[in-house]
């Protein structure tokens, strides 16, 4: 085993720069130590794993960082090492790619299907802030697969499959397609066994005969093309992968035996000049076939993958494929984004890409030729708009950048939001505003008791959550409704000496109504006027109108409402201009407070969520203020008050006084106002008069 171990060292060493080599060899250590003992499904040492993952790592062409990393990717999560000791042994870069990976490798990945996948491939390039984490996930996801068969059957068609639908496509998507390719197969091969025989039996019996047909046909004609032209060029030829012949039969919906193209040849030339003079040299010398070419020079592949593509008839009619590129190109498509501090141009790309994010990437990397500077500056910016996050039982949710709490707990479930009592995120608990991070586990606490709050309008993001809280605030307003129209009725009823349920049944006729809660609805909400009651019980109207103190409209405002129905509180009766709070009273719609009133605290303390911030805006209407007098008891300070309060507008509605035996009285004045401005003029007003000593505010504890 030993000597084993000593192989797979050596094979990595070929890859490590010899200044690099002693720090690699003290990781290889480190590794060795802390997962001694332990051993995987097949038997072997643990350490093999780590050893072959760092092996496809640095074959990847990617510098010492990722190579040690690659190396610890495992111990975070399967020894007793902490992020702060590898941070102190090996760096701040190491430590974060490994806890990168060691966080991946946690997500759970359940009931994959095509939709799922892609918000989990999402999920992995939006939470993987170095692109070196993502490939290290690769390069193990790849050795696990290459070593999938010492797993039990059920684990190996799971693991397959989520290889399939979401580590495939990364590597596509990140253009390493030697990676993509034999992931495929593998999966091909757990997945589909019959099938994967099939093709693989196929390619076994034709293979030989199609590389004689090339080695003796196609390329010595093409050579001595290319030689009249002056063009050095590399050309081989290689099987296409099995998986990618089996697709193909299902997407042309053909038999294998129809499909003649499983040896593509490549031709590799210097420059993209060159590239294109080959294409012209092979349509010169074979029969293109017409729809059969592609460029992707000028126009590359989403993952920047570059070449030209065409098919022509060869010698005998036999069709063969061919790519032409450049030994970049080649590079790039082998390695993917591994290989592009290389780059000498930039790629032209299309902004609609999903990497035009690299334009300016590219434009960087002129001239440079350290990969560590190249992809320590690379930071996965895609998917800013989204965030990905999980429920208790691992299901993936995509929810708008910005989302709370409370936008995931209406996600899940109206009830849910509705009854949204508190949150905890990867099991603590925060506030309901706060911001969802990629990859946070959320569950929220609910109580049957517990309501929307008005308040949440200002933080949530989503149109779900928005609509179904503002939809409850106007059952609230309803009810509120309901309620006043009620008591409406009692009152007319009793005044006019009608049975209430007659008086009911007479306005439901009239007005083609079917329920009592209608005829409540409408009487409270001003759609259905007294007049009009009147009218329909045959009766005149001859008492004097009512002011009818209205406490709604458009004179408080709650953010994301345009009208609210509410009372003013009697405790404190807050005026137009004073600092006000509102609580949410089932029935009642919102009781507006001074905020400072002393009832409103308690209501802080044991009901927090009933309490919400609002405004006045448009304030028109007279509001009535207790006011306390202490003045000198003599003859005429009671008109000179009076006076006063007249004089400034102040209309008295009730008033006492009680006089003292210190030769001093108290009076007590409830007097309209129409703000706090106006309050403060008659407090001022007051105190100035001759024998008055102190005027203030009552608020009612």
């Amino acid at each position: 085993m030993q000597a084993l171990l000593s192989k797979k060292v050596e094979r990595l060493f070929s890859f490590v720069e010899e200044r690099d080599r002693d720090e690699v060899l003290r990781a290889i250590e480190f590794l060795e130590e802390k997962h001694a003992g332990q051993k995987r499904a097949s038997g072997e040492p643990y350490v093999i794993h780590p050893l072959e993952v760092a092996i496809i790592t640095a074959e990847m062409g990617l510098g010492k960082e990722a190579i040690i990393s690659a190396l610890l990717h495992d111990v975070l999560e399967d020894t007793q090492t902490s992020y702060e000791e590898i941070k102190r042994l090996f760096g701040a870069v190491v430590a974060d790619i490994v806890e990168g990976v060691t966080k991946i490798g946690k997500y759970k990945f359940k009931d994959v299907g095509s939709e799922r996948a892609e918000n989990y491939r999402k999920l992995l390039l939006a939470t993987a802030k170095d692109l070196r984490v993502l490939l290290v996930k690769l390069a193990d996801r790849l050795h696990n697969m290459r070593t999938l068969q010492h797993l039990p059957k059920e684990k190996q068609i799971r693991i397959a499959k989520e290889t399939l639908e979401i580590y495939v496509p990364l590597a596509n998507r990140l253009g390493i397609w030697r990676i993509k390719t034999e992931l495929e197969d593998l999966c091909f091969m757990f997945l589909y066994p019959k099938e994967y025989e099939k093709v693989k039996e196929f390619i076994k019996e034709n293979k030989e005969k199609l590389e004689e047909y090339l080695k003796k046909l196609f390329i010595p004609k093409l050579k001595e093309a290319l030689k009249t032209h002056n063009v050095n060029a590399e050309i081989t030829y290689r099987p296409k992968h099995l998986y990618g012949i089996w697709q193909k039969t299902i997407r042309k919906g053909i038999r294998l035996e129809d499909v003649h193209d499983i040896l593509g040849v490549r031709v590799i030339v210097n420059t993209v000049e060159e590239c294109y003079l080959v294409l012209g040299i092979i349509h010169n010398t074979f029969t293109p076939i017409p729809g059969k070419f592609d460029d992707y020079i000028s126009l590359p592949k989403p993952n920047l993958y570059q070449s030209l593509h065409t098919a022509v008839i060869g010698p005998k009619g036999k069709v063969v494929e061919v790519q032409i590129r450049t030994w970049e190109m080649h590079e790039r498509a082998e390695k993917g984004i591994a290989a592009h501090w290389a780059y000498k141009e930039a790629i032209n790309l299309k902004d609609n890409t999903v990497y035009s994010w690299l334009k300016g990437l590219v434009e960087n990397l002129k001239g440079s030729k350290n990969p560590q500077e190249v992809l320590e500056s690379i930071k996965l910016e895609l998917f800013s708009e989204e965030v990905f996050v999980f429920t208790p039982k691992g299901d993936l949710i995509v929810l708008p950048k910005g989302a709370t709490p409370v936008d995931f707990a209406y996600h899940i479930h109206t009830d849910i939001g509705n009854h949204c009592a508190g949150a905890k995120v990867n099991g603590r608990i925060v506030p309901l505003d706060y911001k969802l991070q990629n990859g946070d586990q959320v569950e929220i606490i609910t109580n049957p008791t517990k309501k929307p709050n008005p308040e949440w309008l200002k933080f949530v993001v989503t149109s779900k959550a928005k609509s179904r809280i503002k939809a409850y605030l106007k059952e609230l307003e309803r009810e509120k409704w309901i309620e006043d129209g009620k008591q409406t009725l009692d009152l007319l009823s009793k005044k006019l000496n009608v049975d209430r349920q007659a008086l009911l049944n007479q306005i439901k006729n009239a007005e083609d109504i079917q329920r009592d809660e209608e005829v409540y609805l409408m009487v409270g909400s001003g759609k259905l006027s007294k007049e009009r009651i009147y009218q329909i019980l045959g009766l005149k109207k001859t008492e004097p109108k009512e002011r009818l103190e209205k406490v709604g409209g458009t004179q408080v405002q709650l953010e994301g409402i345009e009208k609210v129905m509410y009372q003013i509180a009697k405790c404190c009766n807050p005026l137009p201009g004073d600092e006000i709070l509102g609580v949410v009273s089932k029935g009642k719609g919102l009781i507006i407070h001074l905020a400072k009133c002393p009832n409103l605290q308690h209501i802080k303390n044991h009901f927090p969520e009933r309490v919400v911030k609002v405004n006045w805006t448009n304030a028109q209407e007279k509001h009535s203020v207790p006011l306390r007098l202490w003045v000198k008891d003599r003859v005429g300070i009671l008109g000179e008050v009076a006076s006063t309060l007249a004089r400034l507008n102040a209309n008295i509605l009730q008033s006492v006084t009680k006089s003292l035996q210190t030769g001093e009285a108290v009076m007590e004045f409830v007097v309209e106002l129409n703000s706090l401005e106006h309050l403060n003029k008659v407090i001022g007003a007051l105190k100035e008069l001759e024998g008055v000593e102190k005027v203030s505010r009552i608020i009612r504890a």
